[in-house]
């Protein structure tokens, strides 16, 4: 599996370069095609940085994260 720093994965916001990811738990997530992630922003929360923190919160389950196509895996 290919890995990405925390700045690698901040290129990924959806305005620096056509991708937009997301890292949760470890894992990152490319949410590039999905309507709700537009622009880089989804509600409150922004794509390019670890969301696992702010996604403990969410109104919905893990179950939805883990149906986007992982890219890598996050290193610190």
């Amino acid at each position: 599996m290919l890995t990405y720093t925390k700045q690698q994965l901040a290129l990924r916001n959806g305005s620096d370069k056509e991708e937009i990811w997301f890292a949760y738990k470890g894992k990152i997530y490319d949410v590039t095609k999905s309507k709700l992630w537009r622009n880089g922003k989804h509600y409150e929360h922004w794509a390019g940085q670890d969301l696992t923190q702010e996604l403990a919160d969410a109104p919905h389950s893990k179950r939805v994260i883990e149906k986007f196509k992982v890219v890598g895996q996050l290193i610190t």
